[in-house]
């Protein structure tokens, strides 16, 4: 493993043995929001640790299932034509189709301790936001690994500074590189993604876990004077999901 980081000119070893790079494309309309939001296009890219070569690819379209009939600006916006979402799976199987996937593709990577893998992607939007909230809605169990990612924005700034909310494709060519296929085609955004993670381990970045749906530890209130028992500790609650559009996003909530 270190020749072939050092043959790279890498010299700086990661935590993970992989990373697997998400970009999902959702239901959406011109100048507002749709709800529920429901994810149509579910891309990934598995990207070695080691080597930043990009291992595997899968891909599978969704079938929404409260707005079956995309708006034109959806197909226009995503390049996912009406067809290609009726011959798609509901979202369930998708992930347990993806996990099916990324279990092959790893299949005999790691050692005793098994395979370290992280899910990486451009901003929050697509673990924090439409996964949790569509699972949640639907009533449908995701694996584990999606609780916990990263946010590449991170590590870029870390790699090439700068201030202020650059876009995905603006970031791909402040590291040097040509954006390749289409905008908003979620398997296209996962390459480009997947290209920059690249460049950015050349840069000597470690990559690290950014983003967490862990609730927040418990706070340890201290019983006051006078007060009874029933005034210890308490917990509370993880935030809610947050629907707004962020700085800097399409009305499909996914980064430009």
């Amino acid at each position: 493993m270190a020749a072939i980081m050092a043959a790279r000119g890498q010299g700086l070893e990661q935590d993970f043995d992989f990373f697997v790079v998400v970009d999902f494309e959702a239901t959406c309309v011109k100048d507002g929001r749709i709800f529920p939001q429901e994810i149509i296009e579910f891309p990934a890219v598995l990207v070695d640790g080691a080597t930043g070569r990009i291992v595997s690819a899968f891909r599978r379209y969704v079938r929404p299932k409260h707005h079956p009939v995309l708006t034109q600006f959806c197909r226009e916006l995503t390049g996912i034509r009406q067809e290609d979402v009726d011959g798609g799976v509901e979202l369930g199987d998708a992930l347990w189709l993806h996990d099916s996937w990324l279990k092959a593709a790893t299949a005999g990577a790691g050692n005793k301790r098994g395979v370290r893998l992280a899910v990486v992607t451009w901003g929050d939007w697509d673990y924090r936001t439409m996964l949790e909230f569509e699972c949640r809605f639907k009533g449908i169990e995701k694996p584990s690994y999606f609780d916990q990612w990263i946010n590449l924005r991170v590590p870029f700034q870390a790699a090439l500074g700068g201030g202020g909310r650059v876009n995905l494709q603006e970031a791909v060519r402040a590291a040097g590189l040509d954006w390749e296929g289409r905008l908003h085609c979620g398997l296209d955004d996962a390459l480009n993604t997947a290209r920059l993670l690249d460049e950015i381990m050349r840069r000597r970045v470690k990559i690290t876990i950014t983003g967490s749906l862990a609730p927040p530890p418990p706070i340890q209130q201290k019983q006051q004077p006078g007060t009874s028992p029933c005034g210890g500790s308490s917990a509370l609650a993880p935030p809610p999901i947050q629907q707004k559009q962020q700085p800097g996003t399409s009305p499909c909530g996914c980064s430009p």
